[in-house]
C-alpha cells in the first residue's frame, strides 16, 4: 500500500493521466484546486485510499504529477485548507469515473470473491494483495488495512473448514484410530510413527528400497480412499507442507478437524514422494548395473592385457609363416610348425578362446552373477508397483505379468511362449541359451532394464506417482471436458484431428503456390532441373561490429555471479516471492544467500555439496534445508511480472 516514490516506472505507470483526465482536471480554478484534485485522483488509482486517508504523500509523487498538469508543486499546501472542497473533490471523482466507497455490499462482494482465492491458496499476504487488486480493478475506494484482514481471515477459516470437511468426511472410526496411532511411539523405541516415515534413505540399495516400501504398505494399510478433486492441487501442496514440518506434539494441539486433514493431505504427498523414490533407487540400481558391468570388462581387460598381447604377436608371426609358405609353395603345416610347435598351437587357440570377449564387445554377458543382487528386491518392485502402458509397451506389460507369476507360484523356467517382442536387438542373444530355452536371469535383466526407459520415455506410467504419472492427468478429464461444453467454447485449434490436418494442409498448400508464383522475385532461391535451390545466407554483422562488441565487453568489470544475483534480487524483489511453507514470511538477508546460492548451485549443476565446500559462510545442510521455502504459482506470476517490468526498465530483450 506503500506510494511509489522513488521508481520512475512506476510512476510512469500509476500515475501518468490520460487527455480525458486533463481534460477534468483543468475545468478547475486555481493552481492547487487543479494539483489537489490531480492528485486525489492519483491515488484513488493507486493505492486506492482517499486522501484524507494518507498521512504523507512524497515529493516527487507531487512533483510527477504537477509536471503534467502544468504547475509548480509548491503550491500542494494550499489545497483544500476548506475541508469541504476536499469532499466536493471526491464526490466529483466518484461520480465521474465509478468510484464507491466500501459498505456491507462491498463487503460481501469482496468475501465472495475472495473465497475462491483462498480455495487456491492460503498465504495470508497472497490473499491481501489479491483482495487489493481486486478492489482496485472494481473501482472501489479501499478500506483501512484491519478490515481487509478480517475479510482474509474469515474467507480463509471458512475455505479451511470446507477443505478439513472433504479430506475427512469419508474417514472411518478405524481410520481415524490408525492417524492417531501415528503420532504414537514404535515398539520398544521413542521413535514415533510419523518421525519413521519422514526418514530419508540415506543410501540407494536394495535394502533402502525394501525400507521405502514398508512406509508404502504402512501408509497403504490406512486405505485412504480420498477424492481431492474438488482440492486445487496447490491448496493439498500448502496443507501438505505444513504437515511435513509439524511434530507430533504440535498435531495434538490442533482440533480434529485440521489434525486429521493435514495428516491425510500429508500421507497422501507422502506416498507419491515414496513411490518416486522406490522407483528413483531403481533407476539408479539399473545404472550401477551397467556401470559394474563395464568396469568388469575393463578390469578383465586389464588381468589379460599381457597375455592377449602375446597372443596378438603370436599369431602375428604365424600368419606371416602362412603368407611365406603360399608365395614359396611350402606345406603350411610345416611352415607354422617352424614357428610354433603344434600341440603349443593348440594350447595357444584353447588359451585365445578363453581370453576373448564377444565380438561386439559387449559387456553384457558378465551381469548374469549381478541379477542375484537385483533380486533381493526386483520381486517387491513387480509386486508392489502398479504400471500402466501405452499401446507400443503392452508386450513389456505382459512379460512383467508373466514374472510376477513365476515369482508367485515359485517356478524356475520362463514359458516359451513368453513375450519377447520388447527385448532389443542387444540383450536377444543373451536371452536365448544355447539349446534355444529362455535364460531367466537375462530375461529378467531385460525386463527390468526396458521397464526403467519405458518409464523414462514416458510409454509407461506408475500409478500413485508424481513425476511418473500417466500423461493424460496432465489434461482435462473426458468428464470435466463434457461439462465445459467444446461447442460452445472458444478455441485457437481445431476440435478434431481430421479438422486440424484439412486446414494445416490446405495452408501449407496455399504456401507452396504463393511460393512457387513468386519464385523469380525471391531473392536468393532458384529452381534448376526440377529442384529447389536456396543460397546460403550471408553474414548480416560486418566484422568491425563484432570486434567493437567484444571490445566493449572487455571494459566491463569482472565480478562474481553470487554478486549479480544478489543484486538482481534486491532490484526486482524476486527473493521476495520465497515464501516459508510454515511462516507465511518473506526470507531475510542472510535467507537470501543461502536461497540465491542454491539457485546457482542447481542451476549451474555444481551441485549443494560443492557449493557448501566453495562458499564458508554457508553449509550444505542450510542450502538443503531451502525446501522449506516456495515459489507458488501465484508468486511466480508475480515474480515474471517484476522481470518483465526490469526488462523494460533497462531496455532489454524479453527472454
Amino acid at each position: 500500500m506503500q506510494i511509489p516514490s522513488d521508481d520512475d516506472w512506476d510512476l510512469g505507470t500509476y500515475y501518468t493521466f490520460s487527455q480525458h483526465d486533463l481534460d477534468i482536471i483543468n475545468k478547475h480554478r486555481r493552481d492547487h484546486n487543479r494539483l489537489g484534485f490531480a492528485v486525489q485522483l492519483a491515488i484513488l488509482h493507486y493505492p486506492g485510499w482517499s486522501l484524507s486517508d494518507l498521512k504523507h504523500i512524497p515529493d516527487s509523487v507531487i512533483s510527477y504529477i504537477a509536471k503534467q498538469v502544468g504547475v509548480a508543486p509548491d503550491v500542494f499546501p494550499l489545497y483544500a485548507q476548506r475541508e469541504p472542497t476536499r469532499r466536493e473533490h471526491i464526490e466529483e471523482i466518484r461520480q465521474t469515473y465509478g468510484y464507491r466507497n466500501f459498505t456491507l455490499r462491498e463487503y460481501r462482494f469482496l468475501s465472495n470473491i475472495m473465497l475462491n482465492f483462498s480455495f487456491e491458496n492460503g498465504n495470508s499476504k497472497y490473499l491481501i494483495r489479491v483482495a487489493l487488486d481486486e478492489l482496485r480493478k472494481q473501482k472501489i475506494i479501499i478500506p483501512g488495512m484491519t478490515t481487509i484482514e478480517r475479510v482474509v481471515w474469515e474467507v480463509r477459516q471458512r475455505a479451511e473448514e470446507k477443505i478439513y470437511r472433504m479430506l475427512i468426511s469419508s474417514l472411518s472410526v478405524e481410520q481415524v484410530d490408525k492417524l492417531e496411532n501415528i503420532l504414537s511411539p514404535m515398539p520398544e523405541s521413542n521413535k514415533t510413527y510419523l518421525a519413521w516415515l519422514r526418514e530419508v534413505p540415506g543410501t540407494c540399495s536394495p535394502d533402502a528400497f525394501l525400507k521405502i516400501i514398508e512406509k508404502l504398505e504402512y501408509i497403504r494399510k490406512i486405505q485412504l480412499q480420498i477424492d481431492t478433486k474438488g482440492i486445487h492441487p496447490n491448496r493439498l501442496r500448502q496443507l501438505s507442507k505444513i504437515g511435513a514440518r509439524y511434530e507430533p506434539q504440535s498435531f495434538r494441539r490442533f482440533d480434529d478437524p485440521k489434525k486429521y486433514a493435514t495428516l491425510v493431505a500429508y500421507l497422501l504427498d507422502l506416498t507419491q514422494d515414496l513411490t518416486d523414490q522406490a522407483f528413483e533407487i531403481h533407476d539408479r540400481q539399473i545404472l550401477q548395473l551397467h556401470s559394474k558391468g563395464r568396469k568388469a570388462q575393463e578390469e578383465i581387460q586389464k588381468q589379460n592385457g599381457k597375455s592377449i598381447n602375446e597372443k596378438v604377436v603370436q599369431y602375428a608371426d604365424l600368419g606371416a609363416a602362412l603368407i611365406k609358405a603360399r608365395d614359396e609353395g611350402i606345406d603350411p603345416f610345416i611352415a607354422l610348425e617352424t614357428v610354433m610347435p603344434w600341440d603349443q598351437l593348440v594350447a595357444s587357440v584353447e588359451e585365445a578362446k578363453r581370453l576373448a570377449r564377444p565380438i561386439d564387445y559387449d559387456y553384457l554377458d558378465l551381469l548374469e552373477k549381478k541379477f542375484y543382487t537385483l533380486r533381493k528386491y526386483t520381486p517387491t518392485l513387480l509386486k508392489t508397483l502398479e504400471f500402466r502402458s501405452t499401446k507400443s509397451a503392452e508386450p513389456l506389460m505382459k512379460a512383467i505379468d508373466v514374472i510376477r507369476d513365476i515369482n508367485e507360484t515359485g517356478k524356475r523356467k520362463v514359458p516359451k511362449d513368453a513375450p519377447l517382442n520388447f527385448v532389443t536387438n542387444r540383450w536377444q542373444k543373451h536371452v536365448y541359451d544355447d539349446d534355444g530355452t529362455i535364460n531367466r536371469p537375462y530375461y529378467e535383466m531385460a525386463v527390468i532394464t526396458e521397464l526403467r526407459n519405458y518409464v523414462r520415455s514416458g510409454d509407461v506410467s506408475i500409478v500413485g506417482s508424481r513425476q511418473h504419472k500417466d500423461f493424460d492427468e496432465y489434461l482435462v478429464s473426458k468428464d470435466e471436458w463434457s461439462r465445459i461444453q467444446p461447442d460452445a467454447t472458444k478455441l485457437v485449434v481445431s476440435m478434431t484431428a481430421n479438422d486440424y490436418l484439412a486446414e494445416r494442409t490446405a495452408s501449407l498448400i496455399q504456401r507452396l503456390e504463393w511460393v512457387s508464383n513468386n519464385i523469380e522475385d525471391l531473392e536468393g532461391i532458384n529452381v534448376e532441373q526440377g529442384k529447389l535451390h536456396i543460397s546460403r545466407l550471408e553474414k548480416d554483422t560486418p566484422e568491425d561490429a563484432r570486434n567493437f562488441s567484444t571490445s566493449l565487453y572487455e571494459l566491463l568489470p569482472r565480478i562474481k555471479l553470487t554478486e549479480v544475483l544478489m543484486e538482481v534480487a534486491h532490484w526486482t524483489g524476486f527473493h521476495e516471492q520465497f515464501i516459508h511453507a510454515s511462516t507465511n514470511r518473506i526470507p531475510n538477508e542472510e535467507e537470501t544467500l543461502i536461497l540465491m546460492a542454491t539457485l546457482m548451485a542447481m542451476g549451474t549443476n555444481i551441485g549443494l555439496t560443492k557449493m557448501g565446500d566453495a562458499t564458508p559462510d554457508i553449509s550444505y545442510r542450510q542450502m538443503a534445508n531451502t525446501a522449506q521455502w516456495r515459489l507458488y504459482e501465484d508468486a511466480m506470476n508475480k515474480a515474471q511480472a517484476v522481470l518483465v517490468n526490469f526488462h523494460h526498465k533497462l531496455s532489454l530483450p524479453s527472454y
